[in-house]
């Protein structure tokens, strides 16, 4: 089936960046010299997304300014020569596709966020991509889309038993496989109720319908509307399937998974990796 829109959820707070992000959107955020947005739009545009749809909050015009072109800029490094860093510039403006910015009106969780773009994915399904959850190579949300049918889809990788509590768990009938059945989805569980150490982490493919169940859906955790707690209760009524991610993910929403991304980012490029290898071995 093919997937023509992704969501991106961006209008969070990004209180554990503080005070950089006190007028700086996280999705901003840089790893080595792109941000963190704009790794998911091109991971988006790699598995063939069409219409690209940011939910946005105050202070969050950074975004939208972005994915548009800046011509004070582009003609000042056209008049001093600079092509190569213009073109990395416009790297992004080359993307095919529509934008589209949704106001998220407060931080009422993930599944409130979805829900805001509801009247823009009418009766499809649709992607959800979580910029702060980056993941090497690009291919996460191509190969989900290739493997999805219908119902819902979310993104799995394990984590240590003692992290279970940060993260919505997973209950599989079969672990052998990359893609495995739900059958049970619990959000940042006990130790001790944790049906398993199988994560959700931040790449969805979802069935429209997930939008009659967040509009009637009571708040939860932290009283926010969890994405997790939908999905689970259509759990039965549609499959519900997760994908072991096959690359290396980055939690660049806490400062150790970001420092993390940058490192191993700029080890695989060919203009930062032997000077930073032999920075590294001077400091470990």
């Amino acid at each position: 089936m093919k997937i023509k829109k992704a969501i991106f959820p961006v209008g969070g707070l990004g209180t554990r960046f503080l005070p950089a992000t006190k007028s700086m959107p996280k999705e901003m955020l840089p790893i080595v010299d792109k941000p963190l947005i704009q790794y998911a739009v091109e991971e988006a545009a790699n598995a063939g997304i069409e219409q690209f749809i940011f939910v946005t909050s105050r202070g969050k015009s950074a975004i939208e300014n972005h994915f548009d072109h800046s011509f004070e800029l582009e003609n000042n490094l056209l008049a001093k020569g600079k092509r190569e860093t213009l073109a990395s510039t416009q790297e992004m403006l080359k993307i095919p596709g529509s934008y589209a910015y949704v106001r998220q009106q407060e931080p009422a969780g993930l599944g409130h966020a979805i829900w805001c773009a509801r009247h823009l994915i009418q009766n499809e399904s649709f992607a959800v991509i979580l910029a702060d959850d980056l993941i090497f190579g690009q291919s996460t949300t191509k190969e989900m889309i290739k493997n999805y049918n219908s119902g819902n889809m979310v993104a799995i990788m394990e984590v240590d038993k003692q992290k279970v509590s940060s993260y919505g768990i997973v209950k599989v009938k079969n672990n052998n496989d990359n893609i495995v059945e739900i059958n049970q989805m619990i959000e940042k569980p006990s130790i001790d109720n944790a049906p398993s150490n199988l994560a959700i982490v931040g790449r969805y493919i979802l069935d429209h319908r997930v939008f009659d169940i967040l509009e009637r859906q009571e708040r939860g955790l932290s009283q926010e509307i969890q994405l997790t707690d939908a999905i689970s209760s259509q759990i039965g009524e549609m499959p519900c399937f997760g994908y072991k991610i096959q690359d290396e993910r980055f939690d660049c929403g806490s400062k150790l998974g970001f420092l993390q991304a940058n490192v191993s980012f700029a080890l695989d490029r060919n203009d930062l990796n032997h000077d930073l290898n032999n920075w590294l071995k001077t400091i470990i």
